[in-house]
């Protein structure tokens, strides 16, 4: 691998590091657990890591944004999380955000071509 590949996939890890809180917030409106919202994410062509969520899951509900709530009606229990009421204004104002954010780099973008 060459200096340009490397530094590009040091460069990608970066840019989506920084939509994770944005796109696991945006999959929590009904409760899921870490392993059906691996899924979910991949599914929708923005896999995760389960070393990098389940981590991320702790951290959003010390921060109040998540709700969690073990089952163990299953053999195996499983603990789920949703958004909380904080968590569900936070990620309103984070998809605000996000599109504004969008908005302005699409208009650079333009400028480049």
């Amino acid at each position: 691998m060459d200096s340009i590949d490397e530094l590009m996939a040091s460069l990608l890890v970066e840019l989506r590091r920084g939509t994770l809180v944005l796109s696991v917030l945006s999959q929590l409106n009904s409760p899921e657990y870490g392993y059906s919202l691996v899924q979910k994410l991949e599914e929708k062509n923005s896999p995760i890591d389960s070393g990098t969520l389940y981590p991320l899951l702790r951290r959003l509900e010390k921060q109040k944004l998540l709700t969690s709530e073990w089952d163990t009606t299953e053999s195996r229990p499983r603990k789920f999380y949703v958004l909380s009421n904080e968590g569900k204004e936070v990620y309103k104002r984070l998809k605000n955000e996000w599109k504004l954010i969008s908005s302005q780099l699409d208009i650079l973008l333009k400028e480049g071509d």
